[in-house]
């Protein structure tokens, strides 16, 4: 049984990141909903990760609850983030093969 879920958060929307986004990846890790649980930042949501503290605030609890956080280099990299998202010890890497090979080999992806 695949027991890993990325969560692929490509919306700037605040409410869905808060309401949806890390509410699910916080509370899967706390109750045992899956083993792992893994947020890719792609698109418009790594700005708002990047300059929105109570965004950062949230990251920061569910890196504490065991979600892993990694943002897509070439989306941070479009807009102007990506020292941003260093500094808020983030892993920044190119997502475009990884998220194709997750793809191919049928993982569980949520798309916000």
């Amino acid at each position: 049984m695949n027991d890993h879920l990325y969560i692929l958060w490509t919306t700037n929307d605040i409410n869905t990141a808060h309401l949806m986004v890390f509410m699910y990846a916080i509370n899967s890790k706390l109750r045992g909903w899956w083993s792992e649980v893994t947020v890719i930042i792609w698109g418009a949501s790594a700005k708002l990760a990047a300059e929105d503290q109570s965004i950062q605030d949230r990251m920061e609890l569910a890196r504490q609850s065991g979600v892993k956080i990694s943002a897509c280099i070439a989306c941070a990299t479009q807009f102007g983030v990506v020292e941003q998202l260093k500094a808020l010890n983030l892993e920044v890497i190119p997502w475009g093969k990884p998220l194709t090979e997750l793809l191919k080999n049928k993982a569980t992806i949520l798309t916000i």
